[in-house]
């Protein structure tokens, strides 16, 4: 029974991606004994992600910069009519990273920590109880007082455990290929293009040689997507042909229904906590990794970890992000809605009636509210968004 269970780790962490190892070097530098379980044979493989970070998640998480492989300064947004928009900064706009390297310095920090990494070991059971929680892993049991979930878009355990499921689900296609010819940053839109979404070219500069991460992330389609936008760029960056397909991941796009229970907290992806205009993910990931870990040491200290002790961890995650997700849901919604017609109409305001220079006093990498608050009160823009809503 687990009432008499004996607990070998004070947490598991189900899942080795960034947000599961910055908890447990958090964890771990703070006493507490922590395991992080990684299905896969290393870490950081297979990568799943664009792998794009804005410098402010660097500095304010102190995050590895021995994996920063380019900057990125500009950025150009196209309409389902070609109608093209073109942003520069004279500070980087974001940071293209290696997330192989990148999750594998997390790693070294939660080793060096003194937490305990165990990659290949698929977690494929959870029970909770009274006493602690047991982890079937292979052919061992894992005991621990308090399981975190990490594992990314993966919800069997939250469903089990009847914290629930995101509420809004894309798909995501995206492959790096190397490219002879690498341009900005572009950004393609359209029903055509990815309904529901987006595509992207993002350049990497490896010192190998010059690549390009192409993505898509759409409510249908998603490899038609995926190859549709090859074929829009792959003459222009100079992609080869015959290049392997791309990988495939469904992409959450909303919280889960609770992001805590007895003995149990979801952080990242596998909370449903992304950007719902862009599915970023790394830097919420992190994030609540930072704001889960804050939660649990207070709890394992008092030994309360029933779900009502826990439920602090999504208060303060909801004080931080709810109106950001709020405002970036509410755009989702009206920009799902609009006809090409109305993107190209969009777009020319760019060109024709000051976006851009609200664009430029208000975005921001990792909060989009200001930039949405400001386009839904510019009149031009809000008849556009208008006519969308109305029709």
């Amino acid at each position: 029974m687990l009432a008499a269970m004996q607990s070998a780790f004070d947490v598991l962490i189900v899942g080795g991606g960034p947000g599961g190892l910055f908890m447990a070097a958090r964890l771990a530098e703070r006493g507490v004994r922590t395991l992080v379980c990684e299905e896969h044979a290393r870490v950081g493989d297979p990568v799943h992600c664009t792998g794009v970070l804005s410098a402010e998640s660097f500095a304010r998480f102190d995050l590895p910069d021995t994996a920063i492989l380019n900057h990125l300064t500009s950025v150009r947004f196209l309409s389902p009519g070609g109608i093209p928009v073109d942003y520069t900064t004279v500070a980087p706009l974001a940071t293209v990273i290696d997330r192989p390297v990148f999750d594998r310095a997390l790693a070294d920090r939660a080793i060096a920590a003194g937490a305990e990494l165990r990659v290949g070991a698929r977690v494929a059971a959870l029970d909770t109880g009274a006493g602690g929680v047991r982890a079937a892993i292979g052919g061992d049991t894992v005991c621990a007082r308090l399981a975190v979930l990490a594992c990314g878009a993966s919800y069997k355990f939250q469903r089990g455990a009847g914290l629930g499921l995101p509420t809004t689900y894309l798909q995501t296609a995206q492959r790096e290929l190397p490219a002879r010819y690498p341009g900005d940053v572009e950004l393609h839109f359209g029903q055509d293009v990815a309904p529901g979404g987006f595509a992207w070219a993002v350049p990497v500069l490896r010192p190998e040689g010059a690549f390009v991460r192409i993505g898509v992330m759409a409510s249908r389609d998603i490899r038609r997507c995926y190859e549709r936008m090859l074929g829009r760029i792959g003459d222009r960056w100079g992609v080869p042909a015959g290049n392997a397909a791309p990988r495939v991941k469904i992409l959450p796009l909303g919280a889960v229904g609770r992001t805590y229970g007895d003995r149990m907290l979801a952080i990242g992806d596998a909370a449903g906590l992304v950007k719902p205009t862009t599915g970023g993910g790394i830097h919420y990931s992190i994030l609540s990794a930072a704001l889960a870990a804050d939660v649990a040491v207070g709890a394992l200290a008092s030994d309360r970890l029933d779900a009502t002790t826990l439920s602090a961890y999504e208060r303060a995650w909801r004080a931080e992000l709810a109106d950001e997700f709020a405002a970036q849901h509410e755009l989702r919604q009206v920009a799902t809605s609009l006809s090409d017609k109305a993107i190209d109409s969009f777009f020319e305001l760019a060109h024709t009636d000051g976006i851009i220079p609200i664009v430029r006093a208000t975005a921001r990498f990792n909060e989009h509210r200001p930039l949405i608050r400001a386009l839904f009160k510019h009149p031009p823009a809000r008849r556009v968004l208008f006519r969308a809503i109305v029709g």
